[in-house]
């Protein structure tokens, strides 16, 4: 694939917006001891609709480079931050699935994790990420077909499963009224972050 063809797609305003909402996905990830559970629920909660649209929106491309793409989470690096989510969580980490593909046409009934599935959705988006920051346009655009290609295939169930699980806690009274504990005492009672505000304006509550 020409170089221009190369660059013309993974500089695309398509391709950049969805790194921009996948990076602060992870930042969020990765920080969650920084927040008040309900605050760190509810940031998910707009997180995730966006990064789901922006997925939605990514051109369908093909691979150009032989070798296989590198990974940057490593196991250890996904059960330490899981570990952190099911504390955080602590007995709201568990939801009742409606949609399994592997069982929809059952009746048994299937319990899933909402930490699992976030650090699911994280995996594939911190080594997309990581991968589009080296600045090498075939792995830019690898990674790019990589990503998408999970997208339709594994996370971007996994996320509107999720999002579920997260709406249900949003709105079902405990997160105002404290329930849930913060993590840590000096842990911000709201989000900080004004990059989710130019998305989705200040909060109206």
């Amino acid at each position: 694939m020409e170089s221009d063809t190369l660059n013309k797609i993974v500089y695309s305003r398509n391709v950049v917006e969805f790194v921009a909402v996948a990076s602060e996905f992870c930042r969020v990830v990765e920080s969650s001891a920084q927040y008040y559970a309900p605050a760190l629920v509810d940031l998910t909660r707009k997180l995730l609709p966006l990064l789901y649209f922006k997925a939605s929106l990514l051109p369908e491309v093909n691979p150009v480079a032989d070798d296989p793409l590198e990974k940057y989470v490593t196991e250890l690096d996904y059960m330490v931050l899981l570990q952190k989510w099911t504390e955080i969580l602590g007995e709201h980490d568990t939801f009742y699935e409606v949609f399994d593909p592997d069982i929809q046409f059952g009746s048994e009934t299937v319990t899933a994790s909402v930490s699992e599935n976030i650090l699911d959705i994280y995996q594939d988006l911190k080594d997309f990420v990581m991968a589009y920051s080296l600045g090498n346009e075939e792995v830019m655009n690898d990674s790019l077909a990589e990503c998408r290609s999970h997208f339709v295939e594994f996370w971007g169930q996994r996320l509107v499963n999720v999002l579920r699980a997260l709406h249900q806690l949003t709105f079902s009274g405990f997160t105002r009224e404290g329930e849930m504990r913060p993590v840590k005492p000096n842990a911000p009672e709201e989000n900080s972050s004004g990059w989710v505000h130019h998305f989705f304006g200040p909060d109206n509550e």
